[in-house]
C-alpha cells in the first residue's frame, strides 16, 4: 500500500506518496480558489502514476483537508508538520513554518509534538503579508527578498498588513530606496517569527518548513535573531505533506 499525504495550504497544496518508509513522489500545485477542485486535480495527478484509492492510504492535512472526499483519514497540520520534521531532524527541535496564512510553531520532544503555538488572526509574519508588501513594490516575493539583503535600517511600524501597507506606500513616496524598504519588509516578518518562537523558550536547534524553507537569507536571519541553528531540508516545503503520508503508511483498513 502506498503512503498518499495532501498538504492543502492556502496557496499551494503539496502532495508526497511514500512506500516502504521510502518517498518516491511528491508535486505541488496552485490551491486555486476552489480546495474541491484543487483535491480533484490531485487524485487525477496520482491516478495518472498509478495511485489511487484500492492501493492507497490517504491523509489530509492543511488549510483545505476537510475539502478532501477521498482521504481515509483527515489531521491536523501541527501533528503533520511534527511528523514530517521528525523524518528531517534526528531529536529534539522546534519547528518554524511560515505560511500563506498563518505561521506555526511546534515543539518536538521524543518525535512528539510537546507544544505549539499560531499567530493571531492578523497576517504579520505570514507569506501572506510579504505578499502583499511585495505587490506594494511591483515586484515578486522572491525579487523582495533578494533586495532586502542590500537595505537597512528600515522599520516597518505597523503590525496589520493593511496598515503595512500603507506605510510602505508612504515609504516609496518620500523616496526611500527599495532595498532598505524591502529589508524593513523581511525583518518585520523575522521578529514577528521570533516573538512567536520565544513563547516556547530557546531551542538548541529549529526547522524551518513551508514555502521559505528553500531561501537561505531567511534561514540565516531566523539564525541571527534566534541565536540557534537553524535547518532546512530541500524537501523542506513538503514537510506537512511528508508527515502527512507517513501517518498514513500505519493506517490499517
Amino acid at each position: 500500500m502506498y503512503g498518499v499525504g495532501i498538504d492543502i495550504g492556502s496557496t499551494a497544496a503539496k502532495v508526497a506518496v511514500i512506500k516502504d518508509s521510502e518517498i518516491i513522489s511528491k508535486f505541488v500545485i496552485p490551491s486555486g480558489w476552489n480546495s474541491k477542485d484543487t483535491a480533484k486535480e490531485i487524485y487525477e495527478k496520482l491516478s495518472g502514476e498509478g495511485i489511487n484509492k484500492k492501493n492507497s492510504n490517504i491523509v489530509a492535512t492543511g488549510y483545505g483537508r476537510v475539502s478532501v472526499p477521498y482521504a481515509d483519514k483527515v489531521i491536523t497540520e501541527i501533528t503533520c508538520h511534527g511528523r514530517g520534521a521528525s523524518h528531517f531532524v534526528e531529536g529534539d527541535c522546534t519547528v518554524v513554518d511560515i505560511g500563506g496564512q498563518d505561521t506555526k510553531v511546534i515543539s518536538l520532544e521524543g518525535g512528539m509534538v510537546e507544544n505549539f503555538t499560531m499567530n493571531d488572526k492578523c497576517s504579520a509574519g505570514t507569506g501572506r503579508f510579504i505578499e502583499v508588501m511585495a505587490n506594494s513594490l511591483g515586484i515578486t516575493i522572491e525579487e523582495l527578498i533578494n533586495l532586502s539583503q542590500d537595505g537597512s535600517d528600515t522599520e516597518i511600524t505597523s503590525m496589520c498588513t493593511v496598515f503595512a501597507e500603507s506605510e510602505v506606500i508612504s515609504l516609496v513616496g518620500s523616496g526611500t530606496k527599495k532595498e532598505d524598504i524591502a529589508y524593513g519588509i523581511v525583518n518585520s516578518v523575522i521578529k514577528k517569527v521570533k516573538s512567536l518562537c520565544t513563547r516556547h523558550g530557546k531551542a538548541d536547534i529549529y526547522f524551518l518548513s513551508g514555502g521559505f524553507s528553500g531561501n537561505e537569507h531567511m534561514l540565516k536571519k531566523l539564525e541571527y535573531e534566534l541565536e540557534s541553528k537553524v535547518l532546512s531540508h530541500e524537501d523542506g516545503r513538503y514537510t506537512g505533506a511528508i508527515g502527512a503520508a507517513i501517518l498514513a503508511e500505519k493506517i490499517k483498513k
